[in-house]
């Protein structure tokens, strides 16, 4: 096994961060620092050692979190509750999220210490899809869905965007939605706003810009006040999980997320 694959598997970081702790000369094999990450080791006869602590290949663990909105992606933070707090009665220690959710964004967030399945599931090169649905503010005709789809600049200063998919399921006026809880919690209309044109519907991209969902649509006129992730790849979001809660990932999940990864 490679050594960066051992110590990724042995939750001491991403792949990257171990390349880095190798290069940097934190990383003995044997007693002898080694700065060469693609060497090969073997778990069951050498000694390794990260910052002279013998280092043990460990069980991989996957969770699946329902992240509620008012919560940062992050460890730790000193002005807000992380994702990191819902966790409390588990050992976290290697436990990384894998990518992040914005603070007012809700849905499926995963955390694993297994740095291959980070790769797989973040790597631009893998292309994996992300659905999020959306309430927003304004209206969507078919142009502005066809520019969606096919790739829509969202910034001057970064490449168009990669194709997408959208799919419209409410549309009309606010008075119309009010009545729907998730929108009420993030707009109250007042006087002649409840005459205000809403869109609802799902939007899959295969990127993670900065923001992404909420600036692409607002490149076609409309601003989102509602967002939730709802799948990724082909892994939905387990809805018997109130927004808080997480479970373990099953072995099918995770075979469904990593199917067509290919061994480097």
């Amino acid at each position: 096994m490679r050594l960066d694959r051992f110590l990724v598997e042995s939750s001491i970081g991403t792949r990257q961060k171990v390349r880095d702790y190798v290069k940097a000369g934190l990383i003995k094999v044997n007693g002898k620092i080694t700065i060469e990450p693609s060497i090969d080791v073997s778990e069951e006869t050498d000694v390794i050692k990260y910052k002279d602590v013998i280092v043990e290949l460990g069980k991989k663990r996957y969770y699946m979190f329902h992240k509620p909105g008012g919560c940062v992606t992050a460890r730790t933070d000193s002005n807000c509750k992380t994702v990191m707090d819902y966790f409390s009665k588990e050992n976290m220690e290697g436990i990384f999220h894998v990518g992040r959710l914005d603070k007012d964004t809700e849905g499926l967030l995963l955390f694993t210490n297994d740095g291959e399945f980070n790769k797989r599931l973040m790597s631009p090169e893998e292309d994996v899809k992300k659905t999020y649905f959306f309430w927003a503010l304004g209206s969507l005709n078919d142009k502005e869905k066809e520019l969606l789809e096919k790739g829509i600049y969202i910034s001057k200063d970064e490449a168009i965007t990669k194709p997408a998919k959208i799919e419209v399921v409410h549309e009309g006026i606010w008075k119309e939605f009010k009545s729907q809880l998730q929108v009420v919690k993030f707009y109250k209309a007042k006087g002649n706003n409840e005459k205000q044109s809403v869109v609802a519907g799902y939007l899959t991209i295969s990127e993670g810009r900065k923001h992404q969902v909420k600036r692409m649509l607002k490149a076609v006129g409309c601003y989102v006040i509602y967002l939730k992730r709802v799948s990724i790849g082909e892994l939905k979001l387990d809805e018997d999980l109130m927004q808080g809660e997480y479970r373990e990932l099953k072995e099918d999940e995770i075979k469904l997320l990593m199917k067509d990864h290919y061994n480097e």
